[in-house]
């Protein structure tokens, strides 16, 4: 007999007999959501000069991983199996170059019963991947590091975000 019923630990996508389900947000109200996500690049300064200029041997990166973020963030439920397709209206990809880092800031909308998060993290994640690929002919020890959601909005969880104030709690931290 199918069970339906999440479990009593409040996992909702895990049912009482420790099955994975897709959660039903059929009843969910329709609201704009919107998260933002980061993934940092760190390599060397040259290579972050490289990518600001346009002036790696494989061409423009950061023209490309901007690509491969919004394709990525619209593959999110093909990747991610229990994340539900969604209308997206908005995705960006955005590159601030830093001290032997670059930052791959990824915002993404949409209007609809469930949120973004995790679009924003692919779109986040696939962008530092393709950087990553575009430069490690110059530099094979960059590293994609503190991947993680800043912010969102829309929903009954409530906004959040983590560049705006100490938060006090509620939003993602690396110890958990």
């Amino acid at each position: 007999m199918p069970q339906t019923d999440p479990q009593p630990s409040g996992l909702t996508h895990v049912r009482a007999d420790g099955t994975a389900h897709m959660v039903d947000v059929s009843a969910k109200p329709e609201t704009t959501r919107q998260a933002t996500a980061v993934a940092t690049i760190r390599t060397r300064d040259d290579v972050v000069a490289m990518l600001a200029d346009g002036s790696l041997p494989k061409g423009d990166a950061l023209a490309v991983a901007r690509v491969a973020g919004i394709m990525a963030a619209k593959k999110t439920p093909e990747l991610v199996p229990l994340c539900h397709p969604l209308p997206l209206s908005k995705v960006t990809v955005d590159f601030t170059p830093g001290d032997g880092a670059i930052v791959i800031e990824a915002m993404v909308k949409t209007r609809g019963v469930t949120g973004v998060e995790m679009e924003a993290l692919t779109a986040a994640t696939v962008a530092g991947l393709t950087v990553y690929d575009m430069i490690k002919a110059v530099d094979h020890h960059a590293v994609m590091t503190d991947v993680q959601v800043l912010a969102k909005s829309g929903g009954k969880s409530g906004d959040w975000d983590v560049r705006s104030a100490a938060d006090a709690g509620d939003g993602p931290r690396a110890d958990r």
